[in-house]
């Protein structure tokens, strides 16, 4: 059993989306996007890796991750032109897991919820009175909560500036799979990493102690020593 980070964004919830609590069976769509380009970058402990060969499902770029995750790559929307892995290409890719219900369709991702946490992102006005808002790259925080609702919130506007729930962050628990979080789980709890298998970081863990270690690896500022993590999405 692996655990993955995965966003799942407000509008996503409130257009299609049904809301889910800990302990639910999930079924999601999930795509691989480029950390840079989700709500202004600035990510840390909710970046995933999958590496595995490269298929097209419909049109959709598929990773077939080697320890059994499936999930789209996501396009640079800045691009000109199709970047993206060709079919057969095996890759290594870093970004951000989120839901995506929205266009094509490829093989949904079933697991558990084992935490879910409220984002509330910062915005500021793209210029005073402009009455245009963008993201803050890297300002915001994580909220623990029971159960993802199907309506989020903001705040009151303060001199140009606003937080605004902006969905959740959900820990996904796969099976067959395995995962940085699992990796460090299981360093956090001092299982040794020599004939340690997927699923032994969350072995014998009440729901609620399983919640407080996953919220304590869950941070949204990467400390200077980790702002060279990789976070390119393909490699």
């Amino acid at each position: 059993m692996g655990l993955w980070h995965v966003i799942y964004e407000d509008w996503q919830m409130e257009c299609c989306g049904t809301p889910f609590s800990v302990g639910d069976e999930v079924s999601w769509p999930l795509l691989l996007e480029d950390a840079d380009h989700v709500f202004g970058g600035g990510w840390h402990d909710q970046l995933s890796k999958v590496c595995g060969p490269v298929e097209d499902v419909g049109g959709v770029r598929v990773v077939r991750e080697e320890t059994g995750l499936t999930v789209a790559l996501g396009a640079d929307p800045d691009d000109e032109e199709d970047r993206r892995p060709k079919p057969g290409d095996r890759i290594r890719s870093v970004g951000l897991l989120s839901v995506e219900r929205h266009g094509a369709r490829w093989p949904e991702v079933r697991g558990r919820v084992r935490a879910v946490q409220v984002l509330s992102q910062a915005y500021a006005e793209t210029a005073p009175g402009s009455r245009t808002w963008e993201p803050v790259a890297g300002e915001r925080r994580l909220r623990l909560v029971e159960r993802c609702a199907g309506r989020f919130a903001a705040g009151p506007e303060e001199q140009g500036r606003q937080w605004r729930e902006s969905g959740v962050v959900v820990t996904l628990e796969v099976p067959g799979t395995d995962s940085w979080l699992s990796h460090a789980l299981r360093e956090a709890r001092g299982i040794p990493h020599q004939g340690a298998g997927p699923g032994t970081e969350t072995e014998g863990l009440p729901a609620a102690e399983l919640a407080g270690l996953l919220e304590k690896l869950s941070t949204v500022t990467a400390p200077p020593r980790d702002r060279g993590r990789p976070r390119r999405r393909h490699g």
